[in-house]
């Protein structure tokens, strides 16, 4: 029995209005722009207003993807959401996106595999629509990480901004789609990279809030060796599965975190910087929502195209790492 070709057949974005800049940043914390841009690539990033949550982000996201696509909302029938800043610690938020898009006949789930969760959601709707069970899929990457980092911790808050990005995923012609993929982890026992205390391990309390431990932690140093050997080896363990090489790449999305870690692996992977689109100077590390953005903008600008094979990957907490390729489908 032939499997199904499954693809990306329409995809949307968003990100909020407020820009945070770096020399912003100058008037809270010892640091400067020329320090951020020298370190990170990153110049400014979209902050939520303080009545957007992340469903908010995402639902705007959802409904350009649509209209990309050219369904309706009740053409959905599953809702697959992938943030690490959900707008309640219990209920789904990709329940509260449902609702504020419409898709009533969906089911509706949140998955949190951090900055790699878009990859991994992608995964999982291919699986769901190969197996019978879903037509079409709604996948989201949403993040509102300026309410969860700390904004007088120097290694974190310049690093992070707020957006979304939304993908439907359907059947394709033959020859198109999603051609492989790889998903891989390793347990941070270290904590590398995570928020320390407000779950069950260590719950809210006056002490985890006088301890300011509620917020985001990263161990810098870490995650970057981490990362430099994460993006180059899920890339490689895609294209293996579907039988490439990278010089078959058209272009590469990356993880939007740092301009030396995708500097890095370019080099490991031999594949000139300029296969490798980049956006982390305007929105910074957007967590599952970046490797969404980054192929939204390039497809605004017709820097895709039907038939190009490009490369979605990534690294985040957990911690985890992605990649697929995937011959563009329109």
């Amino acid at each position: 029995m032939k499997l199904k070709n499954v693809g990306i057949i329409g995809l949307g974005t968003y990100v909020p209005e407020n820009i945070m800049k770096n020399s912003d940043f100058e008037k809270i914390i010892d640091t400067t722009d020329e320090w951020i841009r020298t370190r990170t690539g990153i110049e400014e990033r979209r902050f939520a207003s303080e009545t957007e949550a992340t469903s908010d982000l995402g639902a705007e996201a959802a409904k350009a993807a649509l209209k990309s696509a050219n369904i309706s909302a009740e053409d959905i029938d599953m809702i697959i959401l992938a943030t690490t800043t959900p707008d309640y610690p219990i209920q789904s938020t990709a329940c509260v996106v449902q609702e504020l898009i419409g898709a009533v006949n969906a089911a509706a789930v949140d998955i949190n595999a951090a900055c790699s969760g878009f990859v991994y959601a992608l995964t999982m709707a291919k699986a769901l629509i190969v197996s019978g069970m879903n037509k079409n899929i709604l996948v989201i990457g949403a993040e509102v990480l300026s309410k969860c980092v700390d904004m007088l911790d120097r290694n974190t808050s310049v690093l992070f901004g707020d957006g979304a990005a939304a993908a439907v995923v359907s059947e394709v012609e033959d020859g198109y789609g999603i051609i492989s993929q790889f998903l891989g982890s390793e347990a941070d026992v270290k904590g590398v990279l995570r928020t320390p205390a407000g779950g069950t391990r260590k719950p809210l309390s006056q002490e985890v809030l006088d301890e300011r431990s509620n917020f985001l932690q990263m161990k810098g140093q870490d995650v970057f060796k981490f990362a430099v050997k994460a993006l180059p080896k899920a890339t490689l363990e895609a294209l293996n599965a579907a039988g490439m090489k990278p010089e078959d790449l058209d272009m590469v999305f990356p993880h939007q975190a740092n301009v030396r870690i995708i500097e890095a692996a370019s080099k490991r992977l031999e594949i000139p910087m300029e296969k490798f689109y980049l956006n982390l100077n305007k929105y910074g590390n957007t967590s599952s929502a970046s490797i969404g953005l980054a192929l939204g903008e390039a497809l605004e600008k017709g820097l895709v195209k039907k038939g190009d094979t490009i490369a979605l990957t990534g690294f985040g907490a957990g911690l985890t790492y992605a990649s697929m390729i995937l011959k563009w489908s329109y």
